[in-house]
């Protein structure tokens, strides 16, 4: 019986978490806002107690400044924690946590590259990619809980449910977000730094920046990003909507200085 039903409950399930992205492109979003919170706070206190915590107060205020410029355009208190990490990536999660490895600051040259970067990673927050990630699974695995895995994070189920929240590369295990969604997060962070204050144009620097830290193996923030040709034309089609945003910004005395 229950084969005969699943189905139709199936469909329910999926008619049910039907939902539109900042693009205007369709979503399964199965999880709630709560779950999603939750899984969130439960990968980023793994990650607090397995990864080294960068404690100079001057690297911190620096990339504090830069997130908090730039969350304050999204509302939420944000927790901030730099990890001591050579990787150069950064990345966010339900429930308003964001994390930045320092390897990053070598890459990233400046505030507003910094602003890019973070701006992106925020965007995938706003935007449910990982909603949309853990709902699909959920969905395919006919009833696998991807929620009660993130509460074993140091299960093979449980780091499968971190990379869906886009963390797993610490784990070996990455699952990638899709050119859509990184093509979503790239407009839609543009945006958001710029809304902050920050230079949309040094977005392309920053992607050419990376490319030239890569050499053949591109570092971990790239590595599921579309081609760098086709990520920079799309930022570029974006950009003289960005700079008004930025000029508009400006004019109300957004002007971060993070040094």
């Amino acid at each position: 019986m229950q084969t005969k039903l699943f189905p139709p409950l199936l469909i329910s399930i999926l008619l049910s978490g039907c939902a539109t992205s900042p693009t205007g492109r369709s979503q399964l979003l199965i999880m709630s806002a709560g779950e999603m919170e939750q899984m969130g706070a439960q990968s980023f206190a793994t990650l607090k107690k397995d990864m080294p915590i960068e404690h100079d107060p001057a690297i911190n205020q620096y990339v504090r400044c830069v997130a908090t410029a730039i969350t304050n355009e999204v509302g939420g208190n944000w927790e901030l924690v730099v990890f001591k990490e050579p990787s150069a990536n950064a990345f966010a999660l339900p429930g308003r946590k964001i994390g930045v490895h320092t390897g990053l600051l070598a890459v990233a040259a400046n505030q507003d590259q910094l602003a890019a970067v973070l701006g992106h990673e925020v965007a995938h927050v706003l935007a449910n990619h990982g909603n949309e990630r853990v709902s699909q699974q959920t969905a395919v695995s006919q009833g696998m809980s991807i929620t009660q895995a993130i509460l074993s994070p140091q299960s093979a189920l449980g780091q499968a449910g971190m990379g869906l929240l886009g963390v797993g590369a610490q784990y070996g295990i990455l699952m990638p977000y899709s050119r859509a969604h990184e093509s979503e997060a790239d407009i839609y962070g543009l945006d958001l730094m710029a809304k902050a204050g920050f230079d949309p144009r040094e977005s392309v620097t920053l992607w050419v920046n990376m490319g030239k830290a890569g050499g053949e193996t591109p570092p971990e923030f790239m590595s599921t990003h579309p081609a760098h040709k086709t990520r920079i034309d799309d930022l570029l089609k974006q950009m003289p909507k960005a700079l008004q945003l930025r000029a508009e910004a400006q004019a109300k005395g957004k002007n971060p200085q993070c040094k």
